[in-house]
């Protein structure tokens, strides 16, 4: 059993002893903690979002929190269930002073966790996180009076209000989406992208759609982080029921992986790098993913004159970035697109909207559409090391041996290699003595070959 306490919020698996899982106490030491946060960041508006994906411990997790931050005082808005951006939609458009959604993303179905969200309905930086974790082991909360106790309003089917404001966007070509007359197959592992993602679909104008595993009930079939492995049988229905292409989510919606008509995958890689060729060639500007993400993206930016930047790993520092150097789009290459027109948060509703109109505007097969990008391949490693050794020093070392090429810093040490168009970044675990090592190449065996080179290296150095 596990609990994780970190800056982005604490998740862990249900039930055992606490502070050692996610239990009740520690829901409510941590949801007390992010309430004082917040009362100290006096923010104008006294209410909080709460929203929750469908995972079978949701509701309890969710009755706690509400009924702490309204003994604390706070008003609540209390979505239910909702997709994580959903809720980041739901405290912009209702001027809150925050949120919290509870998901453990694509984590198994025993697993829960609190997001913590700003005002501004993004997550939290580096500094407001550790301040919420000194809170939670420090801070004696007075609670407030039965005549000062918050409201607890509840608002279903708030994804409403989110999809009106997705199809809106102008770049949103619901005419064209609709004269295509898609089949599109959807797989919402059994949470809440079970009712967003018809709902979605519908308003754009699909009448035709495969819908599996839409039951919101929390019982996921497979597992449910949405890599290829786990995506053999809507590729499969696909193929059997002629669908022109299938959108797959994570527990909780922020992530998008696409499979082609033919059940081959786009790759999570590609969700971001195809939005970002359909936004650039109707709205100039910059693009940003993160140091692991595909060079693709870079390439395309190229293409369009725009400027290409790279962020740490982390929603958090991939938004940060956006807003330093404007850019109009952005996102990670796990899925994730980050389109600042809707607002500062993954969005897999706003990537199906987008990338179906790019779809329809060019009218070609989605397995076509892959081939036009440039084809890189990424490969993902991590190597065990004994725990006296001092990672640090290994990472300080390769940047001496490869001072000649180009190499950043600001999350672990990424080397990349010009002339033969690779790349490899290494990331220390902050809680293990493992790094792991991620490489890019035009051909899988060629970024398998620049990983275990990199990692002989490594083992010489150790």
């Amino acid at each position: 059993m596990t609990l994780i306490k970190s800056i982005s919020g604490i998740r862990g698996t249900i039930g055992g002893k606490q502070n050692d899982n996610l239990t009740p106490f520690d829901i409510m030491k941590f949801t007390v903690a992010y309430g004082q946060w917040t009362k100290e960041t006096k923010n104008a508006s006294n209410l909080i979002v709460v929203g929750r994906d469908a995972r079978p411990s949701g509701k309890i997790v969710e009755n706690i929190v509400v009924s702490t931050l309204a003994s604390m005082g706070f008003d609540i808005l209390n979505i239910g269930l909702a997709t994580t951006p959903t809720t980041e939609f739901a405290v912009i458009k209702e001027n809150a002073a925050g949120g919290i959604i509870i998901t453990a993303s694509h984590n198994p179905k025993n697993w829960n966790a609190l997001k913590l969200l700003n005002s501004k309905g993004e997550f939290l930086n580096a500094e407001d996180g550790a301040k919420i974790l000194l809170l939670a082991e420090s801070c004696q909360t007075e609670f407030s009076p039965v005549e000062k106790l918050g409201k607890i309003s509840v608002a279903r089917d708030y994804e409403n209000h989110h999809i009106a404001a997705v199809i809106n966007l102008p770049l949103v070509n619901k005419t064209a989406i609709k004269e295509s007359n898609f089949t599109v197959a959807i797989d919402c592992v059994n949470s809440v992208g079970g009712f967003a993602l018809p709902k979605l679909l519908k308003a754009l104008g699909v009448s035709n759609i495969i819908q599996l595993y839409c039951t919101p009930n929390g019982d996921f079939p497979h597992n449910p982080e949405p890599l290829p492995e786990n995506l053999t049988e809507i590729s499969k229905t696909i193929k059997e029921q002629g669908a022109d292409v299938g959108f797959v989510v994570d527990p909780d919606v922020d992530r998008l992986a696409i499979v082609c008509e033919d059940g081959s995958m786009f790759g999570e890689e590609y969700t971001l790098v195809a939005v970002a060729d359909y936004v650039l060639s109707k709205t100039p500007g910059n693009t940003v993913s993160n140091l692991s993400s595909t060079r693709a993206l870079k390439v395309i930016s190229n293409k369009y004159n725009v400027d290409y930047n790279a962020a740490a790993v982390g929603e958090v520092n991939v938004v940060a970035k956006m807003k330093q150097t404007n850019a109009v789009i952005g996102g990670e290459g796990n899925g994730g697109v980050i389109y600042p027109e809707s607002h500062y948060g993954r969005d897999a509703l706003v990537g199906i909207a987008l990338f179906l109109s790019l779809l329809a505007e060019k009218q070609q097969k989605t397995s076509n559409l892959k081939k036009s990008y440039p084809q890189f391949h990424i490969s993902k490693n991590k190597i065990q090391l004994d725990e006296n050794i001092d990672v640090d020093k290994i990472l300080v070392s390769l940047e001496k041996q490869y001072k000649d090429l180009p190499t950043t810093t600001i999350d672990g040490l990424k080397i990349e290699f010009p002339e033969t168009e690779e790349w490899v970044h290494l990331r220390k675990s902050n809680t293990e003595p493992i790094i792991r090592i991620y490489s890019e190449s035009t051909d899988a065996s060629k970024a398998e070959a620049l990983a275990n080179k990199i990692m002989d290296e490594i083992k010489k150095l150790s």
